[in-house]
């Protein structure tokens, strides 16, 4: 059995080397496109690029934790000590020798590494975002605020990163990382949405009410997906057969545990499993009714902006409903899961965009304000 350092920072100044070539490639695309814009226009480019990586990094940190890769390199932050999967070839083949179906294997190791080098793609466009925001902050409007923010949060996302490997997938730390990859795309949709200025929505107070609901909802998804609850309940609407099941709810949010371990260090039994998928399911129905709620008060404001915005609500609503059930009804298959995970990412980022943007003054009161 290979003995493996948790914390190895040997490779660390080459991962830094790696994602900054590959940063910068992303850089220079984005450059030539936005080469004849203004520097406004350049911001707003390089906050939507971000935005669109960091949800990108959200499914594919979903697809690492889907395909089981996610101890695919048992160390931190390089694989056996190098900077990928090339240089540990022989640590990777000797593991998946002694072990053909376990945690490591030459795929795995890839699926994590590419996870990672994603991850710091995104930590450096975050911090070319918040410079640019910084110096651009004596003009008007350009606040830096949540760009800082957001390059701050990068450091605490890469903390959970650390500890989802080296606690070898503890529950709640691996549903912390979920959660905070939401909070890090929330952070740049707003910084996106300070920069974008889009008019005022309609009808939206009321929002950051269902953007909290949904976003436990994503935290008992997260917990469902952690401790692979998925499938502890067959069928739809029933469980198992049964419209209530005996669930073990004490055990199944038990959060201080090891992973498929109880407190008290047994196996986690399969009623606290069915507590777990159970509480997700019937939260789902106050989430979507919640949605569904501010859609229709957005829809009957009567502005165009504000009914655009409930359309997008019932469409990523509806991907979320089939994408759900398909995982249940059809045996948890990959594509249904990364497109429940995408949907719980898009929801959160349209509901950010609209609690901010119902945030904004409307434009006649803001005229009368300042020529006051």
């Amino acid at each position: 059995m290979q003995t493996v350092v948790a914390v190895d920072f040997a490779p660390a100044l080459r991962l830094l080397v790696l994602a900054a070539a590959i940063a910068g490639v992303i850089w220079m695309l984005w450059w030539w496109r936005q080469r004849r814009a203004g520097r406004a226009d350049r911001r707003l480019a390089l906050a939507a690029l971000t935005v669109f990586l960091t949800a990108d990094l959200i499914v594919f940190g979903a697809f690492t934790r889907l395909t089981d890769s996610g101890l695919g390199c048992p160390d931190w932050p390089g694989c056996y000590g190098s900077a990928s999967p090339l240089g540990a070839a022989q640590h990777i083949e000797s593991a998946e020798r002694a072990q053909p179906s376990g945690p490591v294997t030459v795929t795995k190791a890839w699926i994590e590494m590419i996870h990672r080098y994603l991850a710091m793609a995104v930590g450096a466009l975050t911090l070319a975002l918040a410079v640019l925001m910084w110096r651009a902050r004596r003009a008007a409007g350009q606040q830096p605020a949540w760009a800082l923010a957001a390059l701050v949060w990068v450091v605490v996302q890469g903390l959970f990163g650390k500890y989802t490997v080296t606690l070898k997938l503890y529950p709640a730390v691996v549903t912390a990382h979920l959660l905070g990859g939401m909070v890090l795309l929330a952070l740049l949709v707003t910084q996106f949405e300070a920069l974008r200025r889009a008019p005022r929505l309609a009808g939206a107070h009321g929002a950051w009410v269902v953007l909290a609901i949904v976003a436990l909802q994503i935290a008992l998804g997260g917990w469902v997906s952690t401790n692979y609850a998925v499938l502890a309940c067959r069928g739809f609407p029933q469980c198992n057969g049964q419209w209530w099941p005996d669930p073990d709810f004490a055990q199944g949010f038990q959060l201080l545990r090891e992973l498929g371990k109880g407190a008290t260090g047994g196996f986690v039994e399969f009623h606290a499993l069915v507590a777990i998928h159970l509480a997700h399911r019937l939260f789902a129905l106050l989430a979507t009714a919640a949605v569904l709620w501010l859609a229709w008060r957005l829809e009957r404001s009567g502005d165009e902006a504000s009914r655009h915005a409930a359309r997008w609500l019932v469409g990523v609503l509806a991907l979320q409903i089939v994408s759900g059930m398909s995982n249940v009804l059809l045996d948890w298959p990959l594509l249904a899961a990364l497109l429940h995970s995408a949907g719980a990412a898009a929801l959160t980022g349209l509901l950010v965009s609209i609690v901010v943007r119902a945030e904004r003054p409307v434009p006649g009161v803001e005229l009368a304000r300042h020529a006051a």
